[in-house]
């Protein structure tokens, strides 16, 4: 029996790409990591620092600076490169900038007979995984976005804060677009399977329902918020995309809030947005539909216009 390497390339060693990498080596993920940037040196100092820490691991581990031919063995290619976000912009002013960058990156990863599953870290990224899938010629199920997973986790810690209960027991979606138009799904949020309504009504002494919209916006605005502190966001995210990867790896059948593509679902055409999926070895498994409030159902037709809008200014059909 031919032994499996669980191969992940990642491209783009920024802050995001390196986090990523110093999360999978953590946590045990993959068998052979392969870090791709153009600045060889940098890649090559993290190959360094982290092979640095193999004997803390919980596993073994391969760790080398490659180059665009290592794609051809990958199970996964992560794509993290791109400008970054700079204060005052949103993600969706990186799209022209980034759709040109990534033609090129995909092309490479393509030219070398890659046929494993792309995820795509990069802002904007639902135009991204959407100009990643047309690039490519992946079947949509292999090309996935980090999405809204972030915004999800970071929902269901302002709740768990807010509560006062372990972010583990709390359930709660962003879905739409990973950016300013997302929108919180309070109709199918719970807290240990009580609804959070319910929750409120329980605890009327402690909780209003007039909190959760201050709550989304901190959540909606938190990757401005970080910006301005230091820079970037990106321990977050790489731990998202760790647990994506792991999802993927291990054959999982998690559900994940990714960017996914739509083709019907949610009454969305040829769209990538953030929605409930289940993910396993081959991809994107199942588009989980959630049963929308008629309001939830216009934000999210409104979340779709935004990401529509934007593909047809750097991808036009």
């Amino acid at each position: 029996m031919m032994e499996v390497r669980n191969r992940v390339v990642i491209i783009g060693t920024g802050a995001v790409g390196s986090s990523y990498a110093y999360g999978l080596l953590n946590q045990g993920v993959a068998d052979e990591l392969v870090l791709i940037d153009l600045n060889e040196e940098k890649a090559e100092g993290d190959v360094m620092d982290l092979n640095h820490g193999l004997a803390f691991a919980p596993s073994s581990k391969k760790i080398w600076r490659g180059t665009y031919s290592d794609c051809k063995d990958a199970d996964i290619v992560v794509i993290t490169a791109g400008a970054n976000q700079m204060p005052g912009e949103t993600r969706l002013d990186l799209a022209e900038k980034n759709a040109g960058v990534f033609k090129k990156i995909v092309n490479a990863v393509m030219e070398h007979s890659f046929d494993g599953i792309f995820i795509v870290a990069t802002n904007p990224v639902d135009v991204l995984t959407y100009v990643t899938w047309k690039y490519s010629g992946l079947p949509s199920e292999r090309v996935i976005g980090s999405g809204t997973i972030l915004d999800t986790a970071r929902l269901r810690y302002q709740l768990s804060e807010y509560f006062d209960i372990d972010a583990r027991n709390v359930h709660a979606y962003i879905i739409g677009e990973h950016g300013d138009s997302e929108l919180p799904v309070w109709s199918h949020a719970n807290v240990g399977g009580i609804s959070v309504d319910h929750y409120i009504q329980q605890h009327k002494d402690l909780y209003s329902k007039e909190d959760l919209e201050p709550i989304f916006h901190k959540v909606r605005d938190a990757a401005y918020h970080i910006i301005e502190r230091k820079g970037a966001t990106h321990y977050g995210i790489a731990m998202g995309l760790v647990r994506l990867t792991k999802a993927i790896l291990h054959n999982e059948n998690a559900l994940v809030t990714v960017s996914a593509y739509l083709n019907g679902h949610y009454n969305q055409k040829d769209i990538y947005a953030g929605v409930p999926a289940v993910v396993s070895r081959k991809g994107i498994k199942e588009i989980v539909e959630l049963n929308l409030s008629d309001g939830e159902q216009k934000q999210f037709r409104d979340s779709a216009a935004v990401i529509r809008n934007t593909v047809e200014s750097v991808y036009p059909s």
